[in-house]
């Protein structure tokens, strides 16, 4: 609850403590005249700013005073600013949400999408208007805090805990009715599951070259087998050997280099269309193609036609070439 909070902001509890906001989310629409958004409300404190960094492109935060009164006053993201008054200002403007009036006291500069989190598309509201007024809740979905140093983010949570436990009169670990995590726990569980992403990739990247090798490699046996009359008149005339495997071996690692350029075509081209249909939907890709990953790619193509074109390529040169012309 709100009031949780409120405990770790009391002094000398939280030393490293900077600030700290509650937070609940609801979705309805704003309207603003006649124009009328889809968007998700947020109820936070006045120290939000603080928290998640955010800055105020228009007018200004809502501050503690307005959070106590229970101030029907509303700050806007960016994208809904824009699509519910264009580029007329909007602070001092009335919009409804929920059917409640709110008073635009500020616009938030544009952030983008971080951390799943895109506030452009969200409004805010005090915290204590958004539980009682909006939702009908006196609890809150979760708490952000920030600290003054990385260094104190291990001992910040363990206080956190501790005065969590004392106010909800729990004795056991085993007992917590909250779970307390901070930035670099998400990073490193988001390390670990990109760690085991790569690996699994990885995997079905090494199976699709080695199926893909194999399928060359029967290729071109199957080349050499069409080809061994060939082969025979050559040796006959005198080509040597390493002639014939030389052949071979060049003609793999063309197939392969052009199956790598026509791969990386298409996965340009793929990528293009879902990064054009991701900002239709509003989210900030970006479509970049990498020079470095092109030249892997094609090196690695002509890696895989010289290993599996090695097989083939010898059995060619060792043909006899009697043998061969005799070869029906």
């Amino acid at each position: 609850k709100k009031a949780d909070i409120d405990a770790l902001r009391v002094p000398g509890v939280m030393p490293h403590l900077v600030a700290a906001t509650g937070y609940v989310k609801g979705v309805d629409t704003v309207r603003a005249g006649e124009k009328i958004e889809d968007v998700t409300f947020t109820g936070v404190e006045a120290q939000f700013p603080v928290v998640e960094d955010v800055r105020i492109g228009e007018g200004r935060f809502f501050d503690e005073t307005e959070e106590k009164n229970n101030a029907r006053v509303i700050v806007l993201g960016s994208q809904v600013k824009q699509d519910l008054f264009n580029d007329a200002p909007a602070v001092g403007e009335m919009v409804k949400l929920k059917r409640e009036s709110f008073k635009v006291v500020g616009v938030m500069e544009p952030r983008g999408e971080r951390a799943f989190q895109n506030y452009d598309t969200q409004v805010f509201v005090t915290l204590v208007t958004a539980q009682k007024v909006l939702l009908g809740i006196n609890h809150i979905s979760l708490a952000r805090l920030k600290i003054d140093s990385a260094e104190n983010v291990d001992e910040a949570q363990e206080l956190v805990k501790s005065v969590l436990r004392a106010r909800h009169n729990i004795t056991k670990k085993d007992q917590d009715d909250f779970s307390v995590r901070s930035q670099l726990d998400a990073l490193r569980i988001f390390t670990t599951a990109t760690d085991a992403l790569k690996l699994f990739l990885a995997a079905i990247a090494a199976l699709a070259l080695l199926v893909g090798g194999i399928g060359i490699m029967n290729i071109m046996l199957i080349a050499v087998q069409e080809r061994i009359k060939e082969i025979g008149l050559k040796k006959a005339v005198g080509a040597t050997n390493r002639a014939i495997m030389q052949q071979f071996l060049i003609e793999t690692v063309v197939i392969t280099i052009a199956a790598g350029m026509i791969g990386i075509v298409l996965g340009a081209g793929i990528s293009g269309v879902v990064a054009l249909v991701a900002r239709g939907l509003g989210y900030q890709w970006q479509y970049i193609i990498s020079w470095n990953s092109i030249i892997a790619a094609l090196g690695m193509s002509a890696a895989i036609g010289l290993i599996f074109g090695l097989y083939p390529a010898r059995h060619a040169a060792r043909l006899e070439p009697v043998e061969a012309l005799r070869y029906e």
